[in-house]
């Protein structure tokens, strides 16, 4: 058996940051930026009126003025003349300042009659203008790689980018392997359980940036793996689930290997998930995961998570850790990484009475995963220790 470390640098060897492809801006919001992107005008490309008011000259902006307002300015139609002295123009919030004028006095500060204001006594002492490029100029770049959010969004529409080049999608082939398994919303044989794990996934891994596809159910015979594995052909990554393991019905990597999988490692010292075996085969990584569901869940987490944020060009560096107090006690840890289910509560971190890797009712009321060092110590109410957000 190797470490979770040693298991994730081989994992990422397997895999590579892949090219990227232009999308529209409305389309970006999760994906990742593949290159720097520049701006194209300056914002705001003049200076601007930051509240509602009146554009003045600075050497007039004194108590008890008066001057003759001679036009207006709004967002989107600016004055065309000039303010000179004794004069004043009605400005209202992002409309260009007018040439001339290089203070706004907010309207609550002028008193008007007609075309005729006065300045009040308590003047702000603000010149309330937005100059132009003090948002950013010209050239100015959104640095790649970024996961695009929202306010990036918005950003780069400011830039004037109308599309964007982002990282493609990865396409995992997600296939499930047993006779005991059917899908969701069939009716399940004596002897059956319902396919859990292929749709657990596809939901972390798109959540991820990934585009995952759940292929039919393999059997546990040969010729429907070999089906299943050729159906998975252009993927990036084949995840299978089950079978990787050394009984008698767990044929996973004798066909992979028959059809020229590439064996990077097989089992890793850690639970639940110790039967895992990674590979390439047909040019595509391959990661085989243990059937339970659990397993299958936090290898997710642990191992394939990583790897999507690789080839999304993210780097290749494990799942970011937490750290949290216990707010319970823990034994001992053995020989093994444990992954334990853990809630995050007001008082600190609970590891769940159940370890069980086949409960899923207990993975779905986690929160985290906290991360237990092999032999690690038994720990107090307040220890310090990692987890992974869950």
């Amino acid at each position: 058996m190797i470490t979770v470390d040693e298991a994730l640098e081989k994992l990422f060897t397997l895999v590579a940051p892949l090219e990227s492809e232009e999308v529209p801006l409305a389309e970006a919001v999760g994906r990742v930026l593949a290159c720097d992107l520049a701006a194209r005008r300056d914002q705001p490309p003049f200076a601007a009126s930051a509240m509602d008011g009146y554009g003045v000259r600075e050497d007039e902006a004194q108590p008890g003025a008066r001057l003759k307002v001679i036009g207006e300015a709004a967002a989107g139609h600016g004055f065309d003349g000039v303010v000179n002295p004794g004069q004043a123009v009605r400005i209202f919030t992002g409309a260009p300042l007018p040439a001339g004028a290089s203070r706004v006095i907010i309207q609550e500060d002028v008193s008007r009659s007609g075309d005729q204001i006065t300045l009040n006594d308590n003047l702000d002492p603000k010149p309330h203008i937005r100059p132009k490029g003090c948002d950013f100029g010209v050239g100015e770049v959104m640095g790649a790689p970024r996961v695009l959010r929202p306010a990036d969004i918005a950003l780069l529409a400011s830039m004037n980018n109308a599309t964007v080049p982002v990282t493609r999608r990865p396409v995992v082939a997600l296939i499930s392997t047993g006779d005991e398994l059917v899908m969701p919303g069939e009716t399940p044989g004596p002897d059956q359980i319902i396919a859990s794990n292929t749709f657990g996934l596809k939901a972390l891994l798109e959540g991820l940036g990934a585009r995952a596809r759940i292929l039919p159910i393999a059997r546990d015979n040969i010729p429907s793996l070999e089906t299943a594995f050729g159906l998975a052909a252009g993927a990036d990554l084949v995840v299978t689930i089950g079978g990787a393991s050394v009984g008698d019905h767990d044929l996973v990597g004798q066909v992979a290997g028959q059809m020229g999988m590439d064996r990077a490692f097989y089992k890793v010292a850690m639970r639940p998930g110790k039967p895992l075996m990674a590979g390439r085969m047909s040019g595509a990584a391959m990661v085989g995961l243990p059937g339970n569901p659990v397993s299958a869940m936090v290898c997710g987490q642990v191992f394939l998570a990583p790897m999507i944020r690789a080839m999304l060009g993210l780097g290749a560096q494990r799942s970011s850790r937490l750290t949290a107090r216990l707010a319970a006690p823990l034994p001992q840890n053995g020989p093994r990484e444990h992954y334990m289910r853990a809630r995050l509560t007001p008082e600190g971190l609970v590891a769940e009475t159940r370890q069980d890797s086949s409960l899923l009712s207990v993975l779905a009321e986690a929160d985290a995963l906290l991360v237990r060092p092999v032999n690690d110590p038994a720990r107090a109410v307040g220890d310090k220790v990692e987890y992974l957000d869950f």
